[in-house]
């Protein structure tokens, strides 16, 4: 006969039977590593791969890399984690940085971070679909990376180390009252140095202030290019050019031997022979480049950022070599001074 209390307690029973298996079988929905609560499939957050090159490796372009890389780590992109990070130097060599970026073009890298001029200008001759971030350009309109700092609307952007010559000349003049000559070692080969080289006659002519140039293609020809100064100048001002300050050393001997004092442009200098330099915080411009590049792996193109120029300026001083190289740095040039280097 038919029991109708014993059927609602089987169905019943059958009904939480099936609860307890559905509820076995779903997956949670607040694992932190599935992606927005969906069952099945992949739940690892994806890796972002960022392929650094420098043209050369020096204090300053590495205080780039490490700023670039503890800003990533800011941004929540860490290295071994959710982050790639390839690194590259061309040592100085433009061919070397032409096969560089075509590898990191290979590699499908989801930004390319290139230090120097001549390794920007390689990476954006290589591609005009990737992410392309340099950084250390001293004039990205001049060498052809952007038509505009205020966004370029292509594939490229960055962060510039360009400097208001003023302050350099000012520094210059209180250094050395009586300024007639001043000698410029350089690389031809590289076109923020070239553009520093026209600017600076152009700024020092009306004062009656001349430039000596002297070229040096390579770093081994530094040295020989600063002796050719010898007895025609005041003084010699460096920039940032890569090949020659990837070989201070060898012209702070010639400086000291010579009497002829260093002026440059680049802080981490000073701590390798010049005697005073003006210039922006390299660590600092690593990490407004490192923003641009979270900013781009969040979503954002490349090409609506503006390039970031640093506005503040910071001096470096040392005496002691001011006194090897037969100058006495005025008090008030040391009063200013965010570091004295002894």
């Amino acid at each position: 006969m038919f029991n109708p209390n014993r059927f609602r307690k089987a169905f019943m029973l059958g009904g939480l039977c099936t609860a307890i298996l559905t509820g076995c079988n779903q997956a949670p929905t607040d694992d932190p590593d599935t992606i927005d609560g969906a069952a099945g499939g992949d739940t690892t957050l994806p890796t972002k791969t960022v392929s650094i090159t420098a043209i050369v490796e020096h204090p300053a372009l590495d205080d780039v890399r490490k700023g670039v890389i503890d800003e990533l780590a800011e941004q929540g992109f860490t290295e071994g984690e959710n982050l790639n990070v390839n690194f590259q130097s061309a040592q100085g060599n433009t061919a070397t940085a032409g096969q560089i970026a075509k590898q990191f073009v290979a590699d499908e890298s989801d930004v390319i971070v290139a230090i120097g001029t001549p390794s920007a200008q390689s990476v954006a001759a290589a591609t005009s679909s990737i992410p392309l971030v340099f950084s250390a350009v001293t004039d990205p309109v001049e060498a052809k990376l952007v038509t505009s700092l205020d966004g370029s609307g292509t594939n490229v952007t960055g962060g510039s180390d360009a400097l208001p010559y003023e302050p350099q000349i000012d520094l210059m003049r209180q250094i050395i009252p009586g300024l007639k000559n001043v000698g410029y070692v350089y690389s031809p080969g590289e076109v923020n140095s070239t553009i520093i080289l026209k600017n600076l006659k152009e700024k020092l002519a009306p004062m009656g202030i001349s430039v000596q140039e002297a070229p040096a293609a390579r770093s081994n020809d530094i040295a020989m290019a600063a002796r050719s100064l010898e007895g025609r100048v005041d003084m010699i001002y460096t920039s940032t050019d890569n090949n020659v300050v990837s070989a201070y050393e060898s012209l702070y001997q010639v400086a000291r031997e010579s009497k002829i004092p260093l002026i440059a442009s680049d802080t981490s200098s000073v701590e390798r022979g010049a005697i005073a330099a003006l210039g922006v915080d390299y660590y600092s411009l690593g990490r407004e480049t490192g923003k641009i590049v979270s900013r781009i792996l969040n979503g954002e193109s490349a090409g609506d950022i503006p390039v970031y120029t640093p506005q503040k300026l910071d001096l470096y001083v040392s005496p002691k070599n001011a006194e090897e190289q037969g100058v006495t740095l005025p008090q008030a040039v040391i009063d200013n001074a965010k570091e004295v280097v002894e």
